[in-house]
């Protein structure tokens, strides 16, 4: 079970309950995929909020090994995600949220 305390969150991918986490060995692949030069560099491409389907793979396939998960890119690609893109899509945004902070764009303030 996913612990958000520690910027875990679970996900629906090819029918299994799955745990994401973004650990720091996990932000440093996505730093090196995404040819980031930090984690600033790193945030900055995150809130530009264009993702292409390859940033959505490199951030849940991150997240996935993050949490322990062994699996490929390759693998990834293969599998189903339940949502589809959108799923997808929501599934990087809730993972940087819970490693970042801050609200999702469709949550108000209070």
């Amino acid at each position: 079970m996913a612990n958000i305390l520690r910027g875990e969150i679970e996900a629906m991918i090819d029918g299994e309950s799955k745990t994401l986490c973004l650990t720091l060995g996990a932000l440093a692949e996505l730093e090196a995929k995404m040819q980031a030069k930090d984690l600033v560099g790193l945030s900055e491409r995150f809130e530009s909020g264009r993702l292409s389907a390859r940033d959505l793979m490199a951030i849940i396939g991150a997240g996935l090994r993050g949490a322990g998960n062994v699996i490929s890119d390759d693998d990834l690609a293969r599998m189903s995600i339940e949502g589809g893109l959108t799923g997808a899509a929501k599934i990087a945004v809730d993972l940087l949220v819970a490693t970042f902070g801050g609200q999702k764009n469709n949550e108000q303030e209070k």
